[in-house]
């Protein structure tokens, strides 16, 4: 029997085959959605799926306004923050969130963040999420495919 057949491979920058794709976020749940984006960063739908390195692919979500939260979690859900300072702790709800500037931007980074390593292994992989709240995206030169978000498990 040939063993070298049965070699692990373990995929590398240079040998990772990186694509870019796009998520219509119309009408997803924000945590579902953030779940799916986050295995797309890491590469795990991938066969050659390594933990170590970062091999998943550009993802460019587009409509990120019109995602939904399930029950009162548009009011009800808190995120805290702390700034550093004695009784600095802040309190912020995805409604307000969302209300400022970039809002729908900082509202899908902070949940795709939370599901990805908390190494710098996730901080760069946080970078090849690009989120627009409208139709159109800036990104037509890479000629990014389409994908059904509900198709993935």
């Amino acid at each position: 029997m040939d063993t070298l057949s049965y070699k692990t491979i373990s995929a590398n920058k240079e040998t990772a085959t990186k694509e870019w794709v796009v998520v219509d976020a119309t009408d997803q749940i924000v945590g579902r959605l953030g779940a799916k984006v986050a295995k797309l960063l890491r590469g795990k739908y991938k066969p050659n799926f390594t933990p170590h390195v970062d091999c998943g692919d550009n993802v460019i979500i587009i409509n990120a306004d019109k995602v939904k939260m399930t029950g009162n979690k548009w009011t009800d859900r808190v995120y805290l923050s702390y700034t550093g300072y004695p009784g600095g702790q802040r309190a912020m709800t995805p409604e307000r969130l969302q209300a400022k500037p970039n809002g729908t931007d900082r509202l899908l980074r902070k949940v795709v963040k939370g599901m990805l390593p908390k190494n710098r292994l996730g901080a760069k992989l946080l970078g090849n999420m690009y989120v627009y709240a409208g139709n159109e995206h800036k990104h037509e030169a890479q000629s990014p495919k389409v994908i059904d978000i509900n198709a993935l498990k």
